[in-house]
């Protein structure tokens, strides 16, 4: 709870400082706020399980909200040169990416349905707003409506799916409805829409296939820094809500809903990477890897298993860190050519060593390769479904991921291979901590994944 609360005041202080025009403040105010949250993950880590109410403070939901906290910290850091000197919203965007944070540390931490269902939507609103707040900007107002409309659409399908499943069970806790379904060997038929509801608007949430159509446009029209945050932190949270509920409350009625499960994960892959091949720009070639990477976080919640939550952590969390390298290059190239063709990519390596260095990194991590955390993340969630021999999934799975090898390694070879004189990148200095941070992290998660596993 003091998390949440801790973020909560470090937004209305930021929005404060933002009406009092104190815009050095703003930086320096969220990063010691997100500190602060970040000190009582580590101060309640490895305690006993504790409940506030609707909410439950346990190590999965530490961790998944470390990583979010995290993930946003190195977000912020690229805010420096980001802003324009007349931009009046810079305080708008630290205060909703705050407010949008508090709702993703409920998701993480729900024990009630109706607590899943507030932090999805203080999440989801604040990242409306975020989509559109260039409000001159044709691809940002398109990006928001479309982001509004599907997230809308979702939504309800989530709520009438926790609607018949509190008729079902008359109750929102988890583990009542969870013991509901232990108990009882005739659920009632209430019970069985209610689950496919919600899983079909949890999949909208996490950009799963068919219900990933928002996800390009909107990752495309957003403005690139919320897009980072969008395609990493945001759908670090959707699986960690996904995976409380479906491996907790749902897992009495696995054989129901997996065949379904099973179909969104195979489409994912499939559209997620086959689309990919195709795309001529970078940031939209990311847009449809992440709609690749949700179907292997799915794996997950094919095959339940103690190590699930573990799995999943690891896998974001490379997933993260590579994404915020990738993201981060990507703003500043965009900033020096105007564009982000992989074309602006020619070169690259000859002037900017460091930062050609990273991208490689962070693209070797979401391709897979050996050494890398993405490696290890496909490696435990290949593992996780061979515990039932599901060798079609897996086979199919690792065809999907030799086409990621294509698209990952064209940003890899115009850098180092291409003609081109690459241009000179000016680097600030948080851009380089974000870059070397992440760049290390996901090398020593490739390196060393059991001291992560060990905490989870």
């Amino acid at each position: 709870m003091n998390i949440i609360i801790t973020i909560s005041i470090t937004a209305f202080l930021v929005l404060y400082a933002g009406l009092f025009k104190a815009k050095k403040a703003l930086l320096p105010l969220t990063l010691v706020g997100l500190f602060v949250a970040l000190g009582f993950v580590c101060a309640s880590w490895s305690g006993n399980e504790s409940h506030f109410g609707m909410m439950q403070t346990d190590n999965f939901a530490l961790a998944f909200s470390g990583l979010c906290i995290a993930g946003t910290l190195l977000i912020f850091l690229l805010t420096q040169n980001y802003f324009s000197a007349k931009n009046d919203n810079k305080a708008e965007y630290y205060t909703l990416i705050l407010f949008a944070l508090a709702g993703m540390i409920m998701m993480v931490s729900y024990q009630n349905m109706s607590m899943l269902f507030i932090g999805v939507e203080i999440m989801s609103v604040s990242l409306y707003i975020l989509a559109g707040i260039r409000k001159n900007d044709f691809a940002s107002n398109e990006a928001s409506l479309k982001y509004f409309l599907m997230g809308a659409f979702s939504t309800g399908f989530l709520l009438f799916g926790i609607a018949l499943v509190y008729g079902a069970t008359g109750s929102f806790d988890l583990d009542a409805i969870q013991q509901h379904l232990i108990d009882n060997k005739a659920v009632s038929p209430l019970f069985y829409p209610g689950v496919i509801l919600m899983l079909i608007g949890l999949s909208f949430k996490i950009g799963a296939a068919p219900f990933h159509f928002w996800t390009p446009d909107v990752y495309e029209g957003s403005p690139t820094l919320i897009t980072t945050f969008m395609s990493t932190v945001v759908k670090t949270a959707g699986f960690a809500a996904f995976l409380r509920l479906f491996s907790g409350a749902f897992a009495p009625l696995h054989d129901f809903w997996v065949a379904p499960l099973l179909i969104i994960v195979c489409l994912t892959l499939l559209v997620g990477n086959v689309t990919a091949l195709f795309q001529k720009k970078f940031k939209r070639m990311l847009a449809y890897s992440s709609i690749s990477h949700a179907g292997y976080m799915l794996f997950a919640l094919v095959v339940l298993t103690k190590n699930s939550g573990g799995n999943v952590f690891i896998y974001a969390g490379a997933y993260t860190f590579a994404s915020i390298i990738a993201f981060a290059v990507l703003i500043l190239v965009k900033q020096k050519t105007g564009s982000d063709d992989f074309e602006s990519y020619n070169g690259l390596a000859r002037k900017n060593p460091l930062t050609a260095f990273t991208l490689t990194v962070a693209m070797l991590s979401l391709a897979g390769i050996p050494l890398t955390a993405g490696f290890i993340g496909k490696y435990l969630m290949f593992l996780n479904v061979m515990q039932e021999y599901q060798t079609i999934l897996v086979a199919f799975a690792i065809l999907n991921a030799l086409v990621g090898f294509y698209y990952y390694f064209r940003v890899i070879v115009a850098m180092y291979f291409k003609d081109g004189q690459g241009v000179e990148l000016n680097t600030p200095l948080q851009y380089k901590v974000v870059l070397v941070v992440s760049a290390v992290a996901t090398i020593v998660i490739g390196i060393y994944p059991d001291v992560i596993l060990q905490l989870i």
